[in-house]
């Protein structure tokens, strides 16, 4: 758990990924290795999600491919099936949470209060997801949060964008960013990878730029 959370704090920036079709994960981990970010969350969100996490951590071993948007403990064991090495939850579901953390399975579920904060705090989580960040109340809310949570980092996600990044990542108390506006679907789908590609790189650019 600590040396993916270490690794993902690294990178600054994690890109949200939603594949609606699998043949679209290979083109798309190259695009993000080559720009720099050797890290992703595909979400659960489409049918696609299993075998397109299976596609990339075949493919590129050295990526650091976790699941996102997991809603059920049968959802943990088909991402895990598939590859991923971490889970990423939109809330706090405290079956899905102690189910990864019985199986020693990095999770990090989803809060917008301090009450959810606490309840991760408990169960002895080092980083959690703050979501929707933007919509929740953003930096404001997550310094207001970690006021108490002294031994706690954030991991914001939900309107993270090139225009904002640099005030989350400028805190200490944020762990990385969930982002998709590097992997926006119609760029997907539209197979501009080289576009991603470079999108990637600005993003890994401005990452060292603010955190030297």
């Amino acid at each position: 758990m600590t040396n993916i959370i270490e690794e993902l704090s690294a990178y600054g920036v994690v890109p949200v990924v939603v594949i609606d079709r699998v043949e679209d994960a290979k083109p798309l981990a190259e695009a993000l290795v080559k720009g720099g970010l050797k890290c992703a969350e595909v979400t659960f969100r489409t049918a696609a999600a299993a075998d397109a996490i299976k596609i990339m951590t075949e493919n590129f071993p050295e990526m650091l491919v976790g699941a996102g948007t997991v809603l059920s403990t049968k959802q943990v064991d088909d991402a895990i099936a598939a590859g991923a090495k971490f889970i990423v939850s939109p809330g706090f579901d405290p079956e899905v949470v102690d189910y990864c953390i019985e199986k020693g399975y990095p999770v990090l579920p989803g809060v917008a209060t301090p009450s959810e904060a606490a309840w991760g705090i408990k169960r002895g989580l080092k980083v959690l997801k703050f979501f929707p960040a933007e919509q929740a109340g953003g930096l404001a809310m997550i310094k207001a949060m970690a006021a108490p949570y002294t031994e706690v980092k954030f991991m914001p996600t939900g309107g993270i964008n090139t225009n904002n990044m640099s005030d989350y990542l400028s805190y200490d108390r944020i762990a990385c960013c969930g982002g998709s506006w590097m992997v926006k679907g119609d760029l997907i789908k539209a197979g501009d990878f080289d576009k991603i590609e470079e999108m990637t790189r600005e993003a890994v650019k401005k990452v060292k730029e603010i955190r030297g």
